[in-house]
């Protein structure tokens, strides 16, 4: 049997639990079942760790030491993890069109949902009369077409790029989790993104991933909803 290339290979993820796109490569990892390790990024010598790695100093970014690789970026991370798991789920899927469908709808996470919800939720942490009221309104609208979009996608197809679980729907958990903290969809009325995030949030992967950030929940600026622990249409 030919020995899985990770088992060679020390790979260290520079991230923080609580961070969404780093969240979105640890459920890749868990979904891969590729073991790492993690280097938490906390405080200026967390970042000035991350900034000597990476200049732009934004998370995630794997090292790979045995390769002597530095990789920062979401989507870049998964991409390579696929690599080093080709047995395992296809992430990126094998054929043509599925496979553009995942990057897709990848970037539609991270550019119309992760983002914007990034905007409120940093404008929360401005100093005083620094705020930017029309850029947060301009995210929540951005928001809400984005839910328009997603809604009509969902209608026909189980996971985002389709029938299997792919990079989309890494990038899809940590964003809805986190727009449905600051700006939800509307919950009875459009049903395909319900239906969505309860099978996001209830597959393992995703599950253990917000498990894991849990107990980072007091550093988020703005009113935890009571309910985040409730899927749509629960009470718990």
């Amino acid at each position: 049997m030919q020995t899985p290339k990770w088992s060679r290979m020390s790979l260290v993820l520079y991230e923080h639990p609580f961070a969404a796109f780093c969240q979105k490569v640890r459920v890749a990892f868990y979904e891969l079942d590729v073991p790492f390790a993690t280097r938490l990024v906390e405080g200026t010598e967390g970042r000035d760790e991350l900034a000597a790695l990476w200049p732009i100093a934004s998370m995630p970014v794997l090292r790979d030491e045995s390769a002597g690789l530095t990789l920062p970026e979401s989507t870049t991370i998964i991409e390579y993890l696929g690599e080093l798991a080709p047995d395992g789920p296809a992430l990126i899927p094998r054929g043509r069109a599925e496979a553009l469908q995942a990057r897709l709808w990848d970037r539609f996470f991270d550019q119309y949902v992760a983002i914007p919800m990034q905007k409120i939720v940093g404008d929360s942490l401005r100093p005083e009369g620094r705020g930017d009221p029309y850029g947060v309104a301009e995210a929540r609208s951005l928001l809400d077409s984005a839910y328009v979009a997603l809604e009509a996608r969902l209608a026909t197809r189980r996971w985002a790029a389709g029938e299997e679980f792919t990079v989309a729907d890494c990038a899809a958990a940590p964003a809805l989790f986190y727009t449905r903290a600051v700006h939800r969809w509307d919950e009875s009325g459009q049903v395909g993104i319900a239906r969505y995030y309860r099978d996001l949030m209830t597959r393992p992967s995703v599950a253990r991933v917000v498990e894991e950030g849990r107990r980072y929940r007091e550093l988020f600026p703005l009113p935890w909803p009571a309910d985040m622990d409730a899927l749509d249409g629960e009470r718990r």
